[in-house]
């Protein structure tokens, strides 16, 4: 049984997804088509990523119906303003081979450019009244940030996907996501993060908190982290190209942590972000073409 999530607008999204952040193209057909295959009904992809395509060559393979499945992309920042981002709704869609997206999110906001930010949200809202989309979002989006959004749009996000796992839980992003009904969705879910950026001596796999609390469960520390979000509110979406990571990933309905280990868990919080800090995505230097479909 896959736990959903109501959207604010009505939209009811998987909680647990498949994610493909730096997953190579070669590699994101089978991915893709094994997370489906296990379970998975939510994958999420972006422009950036240059995957796009495989996914929804995965999709069209699986046999499942368009309706069965959520799909999720986002615009990168040189496809912002409000026509480079309805182009960029034409490249995503045309690149997954689908009429309509499920989840729609700007990957970054630009607080340099940051007129060029609302003109791309501006046109998210155009897609949504279209029905070009089901919902639309934000990612990598800090309180202050969003204030400023909130104050020159009209439609609410409905996702704000940013980094969240037992290191870095950005509990003040999530205060200001919810007090907006904004559902918060963890990227690195599980710290992927913690092992291949920043302090590597400190990795979430090796944590012996998390270690003892799979231990009682007879579980694994991703499990665990994974229970953790979902019973949380968030949604999630950990990432992996080997089937028994993807199927074990998937495989957290089968335990319940404690009010005592979900706070053992929060309290593993450093403070310290494994991306890129929000406020320095400027065009010159994460400028990337994003080729036509």
């Amino acid at each position: 049984m896959t736990t959903t999530l109501t959207l604010n607008n009505g939209v009811r999204m998987p909680a647990l997804g498949f994610g493909v952040f730096q997953t190579p193209p070669e590699e994101t057909v089978s991915a893709v088509a094994e997370a489906l295959r296990v379970g998975y009904r939510l994958i999420d992809t972006a422009a950036a990523y240059g995957n796009e395509r495989e996914v929804g060559e995965a999709l069209r393979a699986s046999g499942l119906d368009r309706s069965e499945v959520f799909l999720e992309t986002k615009l990168w920042i040189t496809d912002y303003g409000y026509d480079g981002a309805l182009h960029g709704f034409d490249k995503s869609a045309g690149k997954l081979g689908v009429d309509q997206i499920d989840l729609l999110l700007l990957h970054q906001p630009v607080p340099t450019d940051f007129d060029r930010t609302i003109g791309a949200y501006k046109a998210l809202e155009t897609l949504l009244a279209d029905g070009r989309v089901r919902a639309i979002g934000i990612s990598n989006v800090m309180p202050d940030v969003l204030s400023d959004l909130l104050e020159r749009t009209d439609v609410t996000p409905a996702v704000n996907q940013v980094e969240v796992h037992p290191y870095f839980t950005q509990s003040d992003v999530q205060a200001a996501d919810g007090a907006h009904g904004i559902l918060t969705q963890a990227w690195s879910p599980i710290g992927g993060i913690t092992s291949y950026r920043g302090d590597s001596t400190r990795s979430t796999f090796e944590d012996p908190v998390l270690g003892e609390i799979a231990e009682a469960h007879g579980a694994t520390p991703a499990q665990v982290m994974l229970r953790w979000h979902l019973q949380q509110g968030r949604s999630a979406i950990p990432k992996s190209v080997r089937p028994e990571r993807i199927a074990e990933n998937f495989d957290v309905d089968g335990f319940e942590l404690t009010a005592d280990e979900l706070a053992r868990v929060d309290a593993l919080d450093t403070g310290v972000r494994g991306g890129p800090e929000p406020a320095s995505i400027t065009p010159e230097a994460f400028s990337r073409d994003i080729p036509e479909a």
